[in-house]
């Protein structure tokens, strides 16, 4: 079960890949937060994968999504340059009165999952968060490297990650769909593959919790 590393303020591997992924709880009504493009500046070798606001599931919340080349490495040269960045500093001062709480997890991303690709819109995302068992995640990978190929046909698979560093045993899957209507149709259409129903047979007992957000990508996200 091969990963590369994330920052997703989520999932790495010893690989040169890192993402982070964080979700913050904002005050309601503030959830149009825009983001410092560090990502556009050279000297910050970090890539915005993603930023979305909560549409259904918890709401006031939105999560953003970073990819991190060179791994740890990396993130710790972005962290100390945003230490010195004033427009940074700035925006976090004011951010802190939108805030309610904040989270983050630095993640791996599992190999057998399409790499997350900027792609136009509209479209809405679902993330699909599973807490399971400790010493589950190797079975989870094992089942999930043969399903994800059912859900391959309308390109609707974004991205796989588990956490390395912040809860752990977390999943998360990341999916694309232009509708609620397509998610529907999309998910239904699993059931008939023959095959799918014995590999969520096996891995639902994995699960000790898990969540689903639907969220609508931000203006300045990669994934529209």
């Amino acid at each position: 079960m091969a990963a590369r590393v994330l920052r997703a303020g989520g999932a790495a591997s010893a690989g040169s890949f890192l993402r982070r992924a964080g979700p913050c709880n904002l005050q309601p009504g503030l959830c149009q937060e825009v983001l410092p493009k560090i990502h556009e500046d050279k000297h910050y070798p970090c890539t915005l994968v993603g930023t979305w606001n909560t549409w259904y599931g918890e709401q006031d919340q939105a999560v953003h999504l970073w990819r991190y080349e060179g791994g740890y490495p990396v993130l710790t040269e972005v962290m100390n340059k945003l230490k010195e960045n004033q427009e940074f500093a700035e925006f976090r001062k004011a951010r802190s009165n939108m805030l309610l709480s904040r989270k983050n997890q630095l993640l791996l991303e599992f190999s057998f999952w399409n790499e997350p690709v900027p792609r136009s819109g509209p479209n809405i995302y679902e993330l699909r968060s599973y807490q399971l068992r400790p010493g589950t995640m190797i079975e989870w990978g094992n089942y999930w490297a043969r399903a994800i190929r059912f859900r391959q046909d309308s390109n609707e698979a974004v991205g796989g990650f588990f956490s390395q560093i912040g809860q752990l045993y977390m999943v998360h899957h990341l999916w694309a769909y232009k509708d609620l209507q397509t998610r529907e149709d999309i998910r239904n259409a699993a059931w008939h593959k023959h095959g799918w129903e014995e590999l969520v047979y096996y891995t639902v007992p994995l699960i000790q919790e898990m969540e689903s957000r639907i969220m609508i990508p931000q203006k300045t996200s990669p994934l529209q």
